[in-house]
């Protein structure tokens, strides 16, 4: 596992494929906000809720100045079939190799039932317009964590 980001840290760039196969990079939404949410896996019912709450709330963010990049290690594939099920509307992207999930911390050993196994680690960062992590927050659950996260920033 990456060693978990923390607020003042440098976000490690990545190119990712969307779930139409075209590559996104973190480092050209420069200028902006980012929210970086981790997911396990789409179209299960917890990553699911998030989703849609993140969705849900992608308007008010975004008039707030943040873009919403939510990855996991589904296909490109997968992605589009959740966001086609579910109607999403924020950016969904395939870390297939769980590369940038290693390096934002986000993968690693964590415990699931109570049995510690290798997975992702849900876990949401937040980004200013240089880059630089401003919240990183991990194990967080995935119903009413866009609610927490809008109290945190300040959004309510």
């Amino acid at each position: 596992m990456g060693d978990r980001l923390s607020p003042g840290d440098s976000a490690p760039d990545f190119t990712l494929p969307d779930d139409t196969g075209t590559p996104v990079t973190l480092s050209a939404l420069r200028g902006g906000k980012v929210i970086v949410y981790f997911y396990p896996a789409a179209m299960t019912p917890g990553c699911t809720t998030q989703a849609c709450d993140f969705s849900e709330s992608l308007e008010s963010l975004g008039a707030h100045g943040y873009t919403v990049l939510g990855i996991s290690p589904d296909t490109p594939e997968k992605l589009a079939r959740f966001r086609e099920k579910d109607a999403l509307t924020i950016t969904l992207l395939s870390d297939a190799d769980r590369a940038v999930m290693t390096a934002w911390g986000a993968f690693g050993e964590k415990k699931l039932y109570g049995k510690t196994v290798q997975g992702v680690i849900r876990s949401t960062v937040v980004l200013d317009e240089q880059g630089t992590v401003t919240h990183a927050f991990y194990n967080v659950k995935a119903t009413g964590h866009v609610a927490k996260l809008r109290r945190d920033l300040g959004l309510q």
